[in-house]
């Protein structure tokens, strides 16, 4: 699963555009985090323009 930093995370929403399973939500402070449905794609982790993503385990 893929990891936001969400001290990088400027809460732009441009991953939970590409992700094909919904895995991407945002949390009460206005960034987002991926849950465990996450397949592993790399979509969000293209699409990031401040690249905030990273490969999970």
């Amino acid at each position: 699963m893929h990891v936001i930093d969400e001290n990088g995370c400027i809460g732009c929403g441009a991953c939970t555009s590409v992700c094909p399973v919904d895995a991407i939500s945002p949390t009460p402070e206005g960034k987002y985090r991926i849950d465990d449905t996450c397949i592993n794609c790399g979509a969000c982790l293209e699409t990031c323009p401040v690249e905030a993503i990273s490969p999970g385990d």
